[in-house]
């Protein structure tokens, strides 16, 4: 299979882009639903995560597409309380789960406020028994929403960290020396982020430009240029200004 395609979607402003992706996802989910499946989703938390969640829980409502068949995980998560200002499952709860009545027992969140290791242990066996996955293989998301940090990082996978950029294996990670705080995070390990059916990053924000292009190099080394390498196809929606084409290989083969 052809690999190392990004189609970088551009929007004037974040308003605009959070429209597009929660409209999109939506679609995935009503799709699911018509099929009588699970959608199986991993969030992200930050800025405009918020923003997503806001639009998704407006648009559930006006278009009468249900999130009931929705399983949530999430790509990441601080080391803190549920009820942390910090705590990206607090973000989903107040902006997304809440306002639409979300059945708790389809909420996987990451116990943060557990030693990383152990937290990691128990998001690993909460996602492969839900999936479904057999003990050697990778569960399978339908989708995992990433945003992009100014260093290229995605989820709580940083630059420079040996151990989480050569492991493919582990389906969460824990991590004890984060660069930006807190320190102590749980991270979805490169190997279900690569096998996942659809990966979405949101790269939003000024003082990204740099690392958004390096990303879609074929030189790139951030995380999410080591993302999109490993995968047939990965979506980046940004308002990043920018001069790309639409679509970049990075296998050096034109994107169809």
């Amino acid at each position: 299979m052809l690999m190392g395609e990004a189609q970088v979607i551009s929007f004037p402003n974040d308003d605009a882009l959070v429209t597009a992706v929660a409209e999109a996802w939506l679609e995935l989910v009503a799709v699911a639903q018509s099929a009588g499946r699970k959608h199986l989703v991993a969030l992200s938390g930050g800025r405009v995560a918020r923003k997503l969640f806001t639009q998704t829980t407006i648009f559930s409502r006006q278009r009468g597409v249900s999130l009931a068949n929705a399983e949530f995980f999430w790509a990441d998560e601080r080391c803190v309380p549920p009820d942390d200002a910090d705590s990206n499952y607090r973000l989903a709860d107040e902006n997304l789960f809440r306002p639409l009545r979300i059945n708790p027992q389809s909420i996987h969140r990451i116990q943060g406020e557990l030693l990383p290791m152990d937290a990691a242990k128990a998001a690993t066996e909460d996602l492969m028994r839900t999936s479904g996955a057999k003990l050697d293989s990778m569960p399978v998301l339908d989708l995992i929403l990433l945003g992009m940090g100014e260093d290229g990082h995605v989820a709580s996978l940083f630059p420079r960290n040996a151990a989480t950029i050569s492991d493919r294996n582990s389906v969460f990670l824990a991590i004890d020396n984060s660069p930006k705080p807190p320190p102590k995070r749980v991270t979805l390990g490169n190997g279900p982020i690569y096998a996942a059916s659809n990966v979405w990053v949101l790269a939003s924000g000024s003082g990204k430009g740099q690392a958004l292009q390096e990303s879609l190099a074929s030189s790139g080394r951030t995380p999410l240029a080591q993302v999109i390498k490993n995968r047939a196809a990965t979506k980046v929606f940004t308002d990043i200004p920018h001069s790309w084409a639409s679509k970049i290989s990075l296998n050096g083969v034109a994107a169809l």
